[in-house]
């Protein structure tokens, strides 16, 4: 009898054991949830401004019309004396914003679809919801670039000189992405060097991010940062930066409608330069529409002006086996052309007396990291001046 009966002790002591363990795993598991809701919580309370009027978009996106002087920018202690007054930027000679666009029409936004629209005296945010940091793998550094290996590109850019602006038509896709991967179109203007981490950047153009914003429509973004992406900067208006002055244009937002292969092709107008009074860099979207401005206090080495000038297109390549099948522009390369294969034209920039010129294609190199994945093709003639193709399907026959 004694020895089931210790048999019998024992085994009830281990039961007890691995409930209470289970038990107390459980806890912990459900105060850590606990803590990141809360974390996220906080986070939300601290990205998203009190709203004036709140826009629900088609694609599900919250847009919130927020009081110009409640923007993220405004945190910013150098900037709580400009929140009142706004100086609108001396436009570079030679901008032209009653001129037409030879292919389609400008896109728009689907948030404006929907016929709303934000009062006088406010301007849209994209809503950061929960879904939003939920998808990050690095919450504390949400809205921020994390740079890791993986980068692709199929790029031209200018040599070293001085550059006060660029300016550019890019036309709008909705590349395919593998999970996790983005496909964008954007041009940098940017002084310093990665290595040194010294690296002043701005980048505009549009993406397809699912990991960052949900869904594949391609959205126009906005980026900068002085430290070579160690620690400053955010996307759109995800940190204090950016100072917004426009109500009809949400950064972060999705644009419509997009090109079609061998069909009609939307394209929108994109600029950004600095202003000679100011000093800010300022960002303008199709004829003459003033998105708002990066103030100079911002930057180090941009506070004079950008070293180098960029277009083109970049993705992100995390695939295991082989390369990713995450499409660049169309996903068709270059040699495919017009309506197929996607484009930027009418290369601009503007010099030191507020000028704006073609960039002579003496004046570009290019760079494809993989150019049986993606490549790129630079051309000149008197209708589109200076432009290129540019794209890839990723993973092919070529590019296995």
């Amino acid at each position: 009898m004694t020895g089931p009966t210790i048999h019998m002790s024992m085994f009830f002591v281990v039961l007890l054991f691995f409930v209470k363990s289970n038990v107390c795993r459980a806890i912990e598991n459900q105060t850590n949830e606990l803590d990141k809701l809360s974390r996220i919580r906080a986070q939300l309370e601290k990205i998203n401004k009190p709203a004036v009027k709140t826009i629900n978009s088609p694609d599900g996106d919250i847009i919130d019309c927020v009081l110009f002087h409640d923007q993220p920018a405004f945190d910013l202690p150098e900037l709580k004396d400009q929140n009142t007054t706004l100086e609108l930027p001396e436009w570079p000679m030679g901008f032209n914003n009653t001129e037409d666009t030879t292919i389609g029409i400008e896109s728009i936004q689907l948030w404006s679809t929907t016929g709303e629209e934000c009062p006088e005296g406010t301007i849209p945010i994209l809503r950061t919801t929960e879904q939003h940091l939920l998808r990050e793998s690095n919450m504390t550094r949400f809205g921020q670039k994390i740079v890791r290996e993986g980068h692709e590109y199929a790029t031209t850019y200018t040599k070293k000189d001085q550059y006060y602006g660029a300016k550019t038509y890019v036309n709008v896709w909705a590349p395919i992405t593998s999970r996790d991967e983005f496909s964008l179109a954007q041009m940098w203007l940017y002084s310093g060097a990665y290595k040194t981490k010294d690296l002043n950047t701005i980048e505009v153009g549009w993406q397809v991010f699912p990991k960052k914003y949900g869904g594949n429509n391609p959205r126009l973004f906005a980026f900068w940062t002085r430290d070579a992406y160690q620690s400053t900067g955010c996307y759109n208006l995800l940190c204090p930066g950016f100072v917004q002055v426009n109500k009809r244009i949400a950064l972060g937002a999705a644009i419509t409608p997009i090109s079609s292969y061998n069909g009609k092709q939307f394209e929108i107008k994109l600029m950004v330069w600095k202003d000679p009074k100011h000093e800010n860099w300022w960002l303008s979207f199709g004829l003459g529409i003033l998105i708002g401005y990066w103030p100079s206090s911002l930057f180090t080495r941009l506070k004079s002006h950008a070293e180098v000038m960029q277009f083109g297109g970049e993705i992100t390549n995390f695939a295991v086996n082989g390369h990713t099948t995450t499409q660049m522009g169309s996903g068709n390369f270059a040699e495919k052309g017009f309506t197929k294969a996607a484009f930027f034209k009418n290369l601009e920039f503007v010099n030191s007396f507020n000028e704006l010129f073609p960039i002579p294609v003496t004046n570009l190199e290019t760079n494809a990291d993989h150019p049986n994945c993606y490549d790129i093709r630079v051309l000149s003639n008197k209708f589109y001046d200076t432009h290129f193709y540019y794209g890839g399907p990723g993973k092919n026959p070529r590019c296995p």
